[in-house]
């Protein structure tokens, strides 16, 4: 006879498992919960073997016999304790040892009782009190990692979303990052701003593909690694060479790849030089009309099989402009018929409206999300990053 279920009254929440390989401490055990049978159902079996196949969603609490055949010492109870999300542990033994008992409790037992000498109100106390404590346990477990999830977000966000370097104050600018489906952890999109000494600005926007803390831990070395190069005048084809490189060495798998988006706008403000690998080319509003900038010399994507052909392309951007830069989570959701993409034929109207009825840079920022999301129908499903620069005097602050 391996095991059985003892009918110990009308089914309760606490499903207690009996792990005990004689009969008659087993019958002792039931006899002893008689009068607390709407509080549990009790199960018994007589080894570890069959008690670690046995414990599922429904097993609030093991009685674990130290005595078993398949177990030595403690060597069950650490089984039993190993199990992910397990249940709470009370350990019965047939005679008073202390020793035990302490280490039984050391390792993370709940209770620790000699079937000697307890009786069916103390047991059935002691189940009751492990299944609190361990419960307890478990919430304490879960707000620390929520804990650590959260101070792993913040570094993160730290790391994808700097504060732009720029200190020209015909320069405005606002930045945003929206994880997809507006989940708390973000993905691997990421951007950048600086000027340098010269009065040149340069700024990046790329996507890692895929999402997850990976793809976000390779989003910021990628970054880190732009600013570098870029604070150290490293021209942008160099820049994004190396960029590149980086990529290769630090991404889990040869397919991942990135999409990038870099801009160098002279000292003038009115002519840029502008890279793209893969990634969509920016808007540009000039105070009556916002258009993609036109690209006629379209690069490969990062971490592709064609590699290193990022040609300039020249931008006339006049006297007041704003550039919108974006990665592809903006177009990716539904357009307002729900019949296909938003596009950047939509985002050229979406833009538009955001542009007109905005006060400020800030103001368009949060227009151009909240209308990308209301043509979807719902929050966009792909992580949104986005940068506007401006020197349109209207933005000036």
């Amino acid at each position: 006879m391996t095991g059985f279920e003892f009918p110990a009254g009308t089914a309760g929440p606490a499903g207690v498992l009996l792990v005990e390989d004689d009969a008659g401490d087993a019958v002792l055990v039931q006899e002893l919960l008689g009068d607390h049978g709407a509080e549990f159902t009790l199960r018994w079996v007589r080894s570890l073997s069959d008690a670690l196949g046995a414990v599922g969603p429904s097993t609030a609490c093991v009685l674990l016999d130290l005595g078993l055949p398949d177990a030595a010492d403690l060597d069950g109870l650490r089984k039993l304790l190993g199990m992910e999300g397990g249940p709470a542990v009370v350990v019965l033994t047939g005679f008073d040892d202390r020793v035990s008992g302490a280490r039984a409790l050391a390792l993370g037992a709940q209770d620790y009782l000699s079937k000697a000498a307890v009786d069916g109100e103390t047991l059935a106390r002691s189940i009751r009190y492990a299944i609190a404590r361990q419960q307890g346990e478990e919430s304490s477990r879960r707000l620390r990692e929520a804990e650590r999830v959260r101070v792993e977000n913040a570094r993160l966000e730290r790391g994808l979303l700097p504060r732009p370097l720029i200190i020209n104050d015909r320069l405005a600018w606002a930045t945003r990052y929206v994880p997809g489906g507006r989940r708390a952890l973000l993905g691997g999109d990421f951007f950048d701003a600086v000027e340098l000494e010269d009065g040149t600005v340069r700024f990046v926007i790329g996507d890692v593909s895929g999402h997850g803390p990976d793809e976000a831990a390779l989003g910021v070395a990628l970054r880190v690694a732009w600013r570098t190069l870029a604070l150290a005048g490293q021209p942008a084809p160099v820049a994004m060479t190396a960029m590149e490189r980086v990529l290769e060495v630090e991404r889990i798998s040869d397919e991942v790849f990135v999409t990038l988006c870099d801009v160098e706008i002279e000292p003038g403000l009115d002519q840029a030089n502008l890279r793209l690998g893969g990634h969509p080319a920016p808007l540009l509003f000039d105070g009556e009309r916002v258009r993609e900038v036109t690209v006629d010399n379209p690069g490969p994507l990062m971490g592709g099989v064609q590699t290193g052909r990022w040609a300039p392309n020249a931008v006339d951007l006049g006297e007041d402009w704003t550039m919108l830069a974006f990665t592809d989570g903006l177009v990716e959701g539904r357009d307002a018929s729900g019949n296909g993409r938003l596009d950047v034929e939509g985002l050229v109207e979406v833009a538009t409206v955001a542009f007109t009825k905005a006060d400020g840079l800030d103001e368009v920022a949060d227009r151009l999300i909240a209308g990308a999301e209301e043509a979807n129908g719902a929050p966009l499903p792909d992580d949104v990053a986005l940068i506007l620069l401006s020197t349109a005097g209207r933005w000036q602050t």
